[in-house]
């Protein structure tokens, strides 16, 4: 159930819309809670979690979320650098590097988020839990690991020549 959008120079994908709802006196009073993946398709991806009692208002908050909590993946070659695993709860998400021309080989949860960071070539593998939300938390924590030779250099403090 992955809507997409663009707004301006970011790419949204609506990954998952539940609904919640809560006994009153006069019946069922609904709510509904959105699970959103935002990204530039260069390298910047983020996550928000939006709340509201209609849909729409629900995904708006998320997608401001998501836009405050962009991180930075290093790219090369449409791929990620190097194979990479994170943990987040139950959901384990194993992301390995593919050739040109492979595609993203991924669930629906860590597909959203590869679209959105603009990884075209991967191989990705997603254990443990199925919970979509923990699975989006997870790959954007293994996201966060890649490091590339600059990287290391300039962590190092030796500078390339």
């Amino acid at each position: 159930m992955s809507n997409e959008s663009n707004r301006g120079e970011f790419v949204d994908k609506t990954v998952q819309i539940k609904r919640c709802a809560a006994v009153v006196k006069g019946g069922r009073r609904f709510s509904f809670a959105a699970m959103v993946v935002v990204g530039d398709g260069k390298g910047r991806v983020g996550w928000g979690y939006g709340k509201a009692n209609e849909v729409p208002p629900a995904v708006e908050k998320g997608q401001k979320q998501a836009t405050r909590t962009l991180v930075t993946v290093p790219l090369v070659n449409d791929t990620i650098p190097h194979a990479v695993r994170a943990k987040f709860g139950s959901a384990d998400v194993l992301l390995m590097p593919a050739g040109g021309g492979t595609g993203i080989i991924a669930g629906a949860a860590v597909r959203s988020v590869c679209e959105a960071a603009g990884i075209k070539n991967i191989i990705t593998k997603s254990m443990g839990t199925s919970n979509q939300i923990t699975v989006v938390k997870a790959a954007i924590k293994a996201l966060k690991q890649l490091r590339t030779t600059a990287d290391t250099e300039r962590l190092r403090g030796v500078t390339l020549s």
